[in-house]
């Protein structure tokens, strides 16, 4: 039997059902040619693609685990919950997911009306053209337009001058609960993943409180490899997992070619101290 260390998975890509660049179809393809063995698309806060990304991974041969990104307001910041092995069809996620949808729209139109005080006209019009999903609609596709419009030269430019918290641009939205996305992807028969932890910026004493309760309510692993992490927080975060007793996962976040730090399949693999997530797979 293969090690479990040494099997390539990516439990974590996005499509254009949210806030990718590719069809789900066009993402299980280049997992497929990035050599994934397990592959998941965790979608934001939708299921939509699930069917599609299903049957074009399993046409490529590849192990398909059903997945969704879940968008949480805790102690006034977002973190991201990941559900993986999820039943994506049961009512209750999609009740849960499609309240946590609500108000997108009017925090999209709130971001234009932002950037048009600022000399900026256009914004919302101009991000539905990046836009799969209009039900989706994020910063991320007004950051796209802003750079296309020549604003920024990157995406990450965009975030850091127009919409991170305190920027020009930047709305707040109060997302579900911890509690809440937990329980739906629990329901739903699912394992629920911290996701990318090094990108949120709370004191010790938070980062501590999120990751109790995180694991009391019945979350079960944590992303230690992922882009959005260096390599000295996959060391940081394998501590973590062993600490908390969490399986650990791995994903590229992948949103689009040339858009992330690193391509489907390219991350280097778990520490040899965690127990993947896949392990029992």
């Amino acid at each position: 039997m293969q090690n479990a260390h040494a099997i390539n998975a990516d439990l974590h890509c996005h499509s254009t059902v949210s806030d990718g660049t590719l069809a789900p179809a066009e993402v299980a393809a280049r997992a497929s040619a990035g050599g994934v063995a397990f592959w998941a698309l965790t979608d934001h806060d939708e299921l939509g693609g699930q069917a599609e990304a299903r049957a074009a991974a399993e046409a490529h041969g590849i192990r398909y685990v059903p997945g969704v990104e879940i968008s949480v307001t805790w102690a006034n910041q977002t973190v991201h919950i990941v559900g993986l092995q999820i039943d994506a069809t049961h009512p209750y996620l999609i009740d849960g997911l499609a309240r946590t949808r609500d108000g997108r729209a009017r925090r999209a139109a709130d971001i234009s009306d932002a950037l048009a005080r600022i000399g900026i006209e256009g914004a919302y019009a101009g991000a539905l053209r990046h836009v799969g999903n209009p039900d989706l609609i994020s910063r991320t596709h007004f950051a796209r337009w802003l750079v296309d419009e020549g604003y920024c030269e990157s995406i990450s430019e965009v975030f850091d001058k127009y919409l991170s918290e305190g920027r020009p641009g930047y709305v707040g939205h109060r997302w579900a609960s911890l509690s809440d996305a937990v329980g739906w992807i629990l329901k739903a028969g699912g394992i629920a993943v911290m996701a990318h932890p090094g990108r949120y910026h709370y004191t010790d004493t938070q980062h501590d409180a999120l990751f109790d309760e995180f694991t009391q309510l019945g979350g079960r692993a944590v992303e230690v490899v992922t882009g959005s992490h260096t390599p000295d927080q996959f060391k940081r975060y394998a501590e973590v997992a062993r600490h908390y007793g969490l399986l650990a996962s791995r994903g590229s976040d992948f949103h689009g070619p040339g858009e992330g730090r690193v391509e489907i399949g390219t991350l280097p693999p778990l520490p040899a101290t965690v127990t993947p997530i896949w392990h029992n797979w």
